[in-house]
């Protein structure tokens, strides 16, 4: 691998959800960002899976990148004192800061935040703006029902079939794991 750091930007719930496995992936996914020597970016916040995330890199070691609106530091607390921490005037600016950070990016459960990340970066993949991986972390099926929805607007004619392959799933961080080592890998042998 290249000594190119790799930045992993997270986009995941500012709640834990009402399933503890979710905490688990969050903490187990800090922690593997540490393990394999790559960056967290991620909202800057110290709530929810987005907590847990940013405390377990941090515990392991790893450099954090954090990224928050102003308007929202009251809110979600930036108090896991990221490595480095980008305050922004507004949400857009948010995941453009994030996004442009990021060699990958992984989705954990969520709500509407969540799915807003999500889908921009995925309609930014459609229309070949990038390459990025774009890799859903499916703790205890929780994505399946939107895998099914893309499957529908697909099915409607609404999207090409091109569109669920820029999109991963995987059930766990040690599948998660993979396929960023292998997506990274891919992505140097395609650049030499």
């Amino acid at each position: 691998m290249s000594p190119h750091v790799r930045s992993i930007c997270v986009y995941c719930g500012s709640r834990n959800g009402v399933v503890p496995p979710y905490a688990a992936a969050a903490r187990a996914l800090g922690a593997l960002i540490a393990a394999e020597g790559w960056r967290l970016v991620y909202g800057a916040g110290d709530v929810g899976l987005m907590g847990e995330v940013a405390r377990a890199a941090q515990t392991a070691g790893a450099e954090t990148f954090g990224v928050i609106p102003a308007h929202l530091i009251r809110r979600e607390a930036a108090r896991t004192d990221p490595s480095r921490l980008v305050v922004t005037e507004t949400m857009h600016e948010r995941k453009k800061v994030m996004f442009m950070n990021a060699d990958a990016i992984v989705v954990l459960p969520g709500g509407a935040g969540t799915l807003d990340e999500f889908f921009e970066v995925l309609t930014w993949r459609q229309l070949g703006l990038h390459l990025k991986p774009v890799v859903l972390l499916d703790v205890a099926g929780y994505w399946q029902p939107l895998l099914g929805l893309i499957d529908h607007i697909i099915a409607q004619g609404f999207a090409e079939p091109s569109l669920r392959g820029f999109v991963t799933a995987v059930p766990d961080v040690p599948a998660l794991a993979a396929q960023l080592r292998a997506a990274f890998v891919r992505r140097e042998a395609a650049a030499t």
